[in-house]
């Protein structure tokens, strides 16, 4: 009987004109270009997918260990291993548009110029580009170009401009003095949708050896532990800007992501729990469509801001 009303649920959610036929979407980071996911199931079972964040150049990222656990979360200082933008578009591109989802590519930088050109490489070619704006700006000192509103403004605006095809996608660091604020920012900025949040700065130390147990000393936390958080800050964010806004953090069942719908966001995104199960995303879906008839929600987009306050 669950599966005959499965059948007339709509998981559909429409942003900027792309339609997911979920809203759930395989965050940055966790899910590599969907290749070693595509054994396990059809990637057309979930949403979208935003790939492994793509610089300008190819990157080895941070020496090992850069993984470490904690407490319901996962520490990582992984530092952007990529292939490359050119790589990606000659190689996993072609792959991804064959998998029946919606592709975001997640694009990172060390100065502007560099989001600037890899966003123009890439207009057209995917249906979204996320900026992960959390990257150290080296022509600032090091500051994250997502710390402070100005730069948010002034980053998106600059990638913006470049875009000619492809809605912008912002993503959102917690680790600043008001989200909500740089959320403004990036709205002002030219952003067409905002995602948060990224993960949070944290480190962990080894008391054997009295060493910090990330080679970069900190590194982001993600993982259930984060969710709260992330939770309201996606409220927070979602009253401050006009656009749609997508949530992640700490998502792992159906339930969590029916939450950040509540709280405001349009789709989620789902991280950290694909590493721990890699058939995370079909339940979660199966999950979030037992929420759906149990609260007798039709339409996924219905829960969307609906949160009674």
């Amino acid at each position: 009987m669950t599966r005959e009303i499965k059948k007339t649920l709509d998981t559909s959610v429409d942003i900027c004109g792309v339609t997911f036929k979920n809203p759930l979407i395989a965050a940055s980071g966790t899910y590599g270009f969907g290749r070693e996911y595509a054994q396990l199931y059809p990637l057309s079972t979930i949403g979208g997918i935003s790939t492994k964040g793509t610089t300008l150049l190819a990157r080895q990222g941070n020496p090992a260990p850069r993984i470490a656990e904690s407490s319901s979360g996962i520490l990582n200082c992984v530092g952007l291993q990529n292939p490359g933008v050119n790589e990606f578009i000659a190689r996993q591109l072609p792959w991804l548009k064959e998998q029946d989802t919606v592709i975001i590519a997640n694009v990172a930088g060390s100065t502007e110029s560099d989001y600037v050109e890899i966003a123009g490489r890439l207009d057209g070619l995917t249906h979204f580009i996320e900026l992960n704006i959390s990257c150290p700006n080296v022509k600032s000192g090091g500051i994250a170009f997502g710390v402070y509103p100005d730069a948010v403004q002034r980053i998106t605006a600059a990638v913006k401009k470049v875009l000619k095809k492809t809605p912008l996608i912002v993503k959102l660091s917690p680790n600043v003095a008001d989200i909500a604020q740089n959320a403004r920012a990036a709205q002002s900025g030219g952003a067409d949708v905002v995602s948060l949040i990224n993960t949070l700065t944290a480190m962990s130390i080894d008391l054997r050896t009295r060493r910090p147990l990330l080679s970069n000393v900190t590194g982001g936390l993600s993982g259930a532990a984060i969710m709260p958080v992330a939770l309201r800050m996606v409220y927070e964010v979602s009253r401050a800007v006009d656009i749609p806004v997508i949530g992640m953090g700490g998502i792992t069942t159906g339930q969590d992501a029916a939450k950040f719908m509540l709280a405001g966001a349009a789709a989620v995104q789902v991280g950290t729990a694909n590493l721990c199960d890699p058939m995370a995303m079909p339940r979660i879906l199966g999950e979030l469509e037992n929420y759906m008839i149990e609260s007798n929600t039709l339409r996924v987009k219905d829960l969307t801001g609906a949160l009674i306050t």
